[in-house]
């Protein structure tokens, strides 16, 4: 009998191949969205496995991606909005929005929601990758969501990860009831490439030494994701929950802002387009 089909998003590398690799092993349909051609292609060929290409810094990308899902899959069973990452210095993308803002938030929102009809037939989970950066730098200004007047890496990071749970809050509350679940979590502080791009001190803690002592695996990140891919909402995670390394634990602070996650719902469907 075949799997579930379970779309991930930043699936060329680190957690999100990493939770591929576990969850193709268990029989479950795996699809592979990457940016990078080549490595996306390798993880798809070692699996078995179809891929999609989407630089998710062009929102276009985004809506053929979205097209090419839905042509390609009838039913989809989880949507793992995974990819993302810490950015250098300031910068904006051709759709006029900060980096950071697009790449973490503002494209999985799309995505999201041009998949929804699908999403909320097949009765799915939505498995968002946030991160405690939510809670230590998170402070989401409306205003001024693109950071133009005080941009600092780590805030852009913190801010777009506290809009990813707020994302899965919203998602929730508009959608719970017709049997739609959706989860944040942190997986940890993960020995990937994700901040290669920023001078932070966020870079010394991937990039140097300090890591083996500072961060885990891909392989147990991923598997984290991979258990809330596979779990059963109301049973291993709770809808509209968080999760952090595996355990359900209380979410940062701002997350239960009902109004903030509201709001930024209606700004970030403006900013697209939907």
């Amino acid at each position: 009998m075949p799997g579930r089909t379970i779309v991930i998003t930043g699936a060329s590398d680190g957690i999100g191949a990493a939770a591929a690799r576990r969850l193709a092993r268990e029989g479950e349909r795996v699809v592979l969205v990457g940016r990078d051609p080549a490595r996306t292609a390798a993880v798809a060929a070692e699996l078995g496995a179809p891929h999609h290409l989407a630089d998710f810094a062009e929102l276009d990308q985004v809506r053929r991606l979205a097209a090419e899902l839905l042509d390609a899959y009838p039913r989809i069973d989880v949507l793992a909005n995974n990819a993302g990452g810490i950015m250098g210095p300031r910068s904006v993308t051709a759709d006029g929005f900060e980096r950071t803002l697009q790449v973490n938030h503002l494209a999985p929102f799309l995505l999201t929601h041009l998949l929804l009809p699908t999403l909320v037939a097949g009765r799915a989970s939505v498995v968002a990758t946030s991160s405690v950066a939510a809670r230590a730098w998170g402070r989401i200004d409306l205003d001024d969501l693109g950071n133009e007047r005080r941009y600092r890496p780590q805030k852009a990071y913190g801010d777009a990860k506290l809009a990813n749970a707020l994302h899965v809050v919203e998602l929730q509350r508009r959608y719970g009831g017709d049997g739609l679940a959706a989860v944040a979590f942190h997986p940890g502080i993960v020995a990937t490439s994700f901040a290669k791009e920023t001078n932070h001190l966020m870079r010394l803690v991937y990039h140097t030494p300090l890591r083996r002592l500072l961060t885990i695996t891909p392989e147990q990140g991923g598997g984290y994701l991979a258990d809330l891919a596979a779990g059963t909402p109301g049973v291993d995670w709770p809808p509209g929950g968080w999760v952090e390394q595996g355990r359900v634990a209380v979410p940062p602070p701002r997350v239960a802002d009902t109004d903030l996650a509201r709001r930024l719902w209606d700004a970030s469907a403006a900013l697209v387009g939907v």
